[in-house]
């Protein structure tokens, strides 16, 4: 082989050689790039969850992402997006994010709609509107969309409740649900956990004391309100029916307390408990027109298992142990109001 012809070998190999390297560079440029763009972590530690509302568009959400600082580079994520046909396929929700996750895994998670379920837990919550707040800061609606079902006559009915006791229908428990479910559908919801709760049992044992659903919910209120200790709640719940089944005023004093709407209330007094009300069942007999709060499930048991007791009257004792003195004849009920209203009067105790 002649100096020429190795020389021109040489050169030969050389460039294919270069060739080769351009290639591996090329390759792992977009290797790269690919990398970067669908497996690389971008979310950043910012924020616990990504919320999109109900509407938004693709725009929407980036703009968000940007505000809210959600992943480190918003270019790769509108890249992966654009190529995994993000932009048509944005589904509403509150989606968790983690520190770490790939732009991948986070456009499939919002083109998947997987998002993680709000707990719901609600108890002891007096008034419409502190029930319509709570729902607006775990929820996507507003509470003003809650207020308005809550006071829809036509939907309210429809459940067979009206606007006083339309509280009924909600059974105090926690409740799985996501963030952007409707009012009308959260509506829906509640009645079928309504529907569960209401058994062929605890129907019979409501029916069996001559009270709906409904009614037993409103003195379970009652009961919950009096009742300091879940122990007590059956002696309470017995009191109570005995009071209705005799016709005798119920007088409870959370009612009035409601019926006044100042909760500050330690004592009740004549004053308060001449206001005009429904609700002040010590003027008006039987069970108020709906309940005066959202009682817990053990308030509703109470009552639908009440103990089987003569007591007529009950007082706080005035240990302020958060127990009662209970009395079945006037003469015993004024000896134990008599000792708390001492109680009372030495700890300055008047309104």
């Amino acid at each position: 082989m002649t100096e020429i012809e190795k020389k021109n070998m040489s050169t030969g190999k050389k460039a294919i050689i270069a060739i080769a390297v351009v290639i591996i560079l090329i390759a792992g440029y977009f290797a790269l790039n690919l990398y970067k763009v669908y497996f690389a972590a971008n979310v950043t530690e910012n924020q616990k969850f990504l919320y999109i509302k109900t509407g938004s568009d693709y725009d929407e959400l980036v703009a968000e992402m940007k505000k809210k600082d959600i992943v480190k580079s918003i270019s790769s994520f509108a890249t992966a997006a654009g190529k995994m046909n993000l932009p048509t396929n944005v589904k509403a929700g509150r989606y968790r994010l983690k520190k770490g996750m790939t732009n991948r895994t986070l456009v499939n998670m919002i083109k998947a709609g997987n998002q993680e379920p709000v707990k719901i837990k609600f108890q002891n919550i007096r008034k419409k509107e502190n029930f319509a707040a709570y729902l607006a800061n775990n929820l996507e609606a507003d509470s003003l969309s809650f207020i308005k079902l809550l006071d829809s006559t036509a939907l309210i009915s429809k459940y067979g409740f009206n606007q006083d006791n339309v509280y009924a229908m909600f059974i105090p428990n926690t409740y799985e649900m996501y963030w952007n479910i409707s009012p009308v559908d959260f509506f829906e919801r509640m009645h079928k956990e309504y529907d569960k709760f209401w058994n062929a049992d605890r129907k019979q044992k409501a029916a069996s004391l001559n009270l709906t659903p409904a009614q037993v919910y409103t003195l379970a209120s009652i009961v919950d309100a009096e009742a300091l200790y879940d122990k007590e709640m059956p002696i309470i719940a017995g009191l109570y029916l005995n009071r209705l089944n005799k016709g005798i005023l119920l007088q409870a004093d959370p009612t009035v307390i409601f019926a006044n709407n100042d909760f500050t209330v330690k004592r009740v007094t004549g004053k308060l408990l001449q206001v005009q009300s429904l609700y002040n069942t010590y003027k008006y007999a039987g069970l108020p027109p709906g309940p005066i709060m959202m009682p817990s499930i053990n308030a509703i048991d109470a009552v639908l298992n009440r103990d089987t007791n003569n007591y007529i009257y009950m007082c706080a004792k005035e240990d302020f142990s958060g127990y009662h003195n209970f009395a079945e004849n006037k003469a015993q009920h004024e000896i134990n109001a008599k000792k708390y209203r001492e109680a009372l009067n030495k700890r300055n105790i008047f309104r």
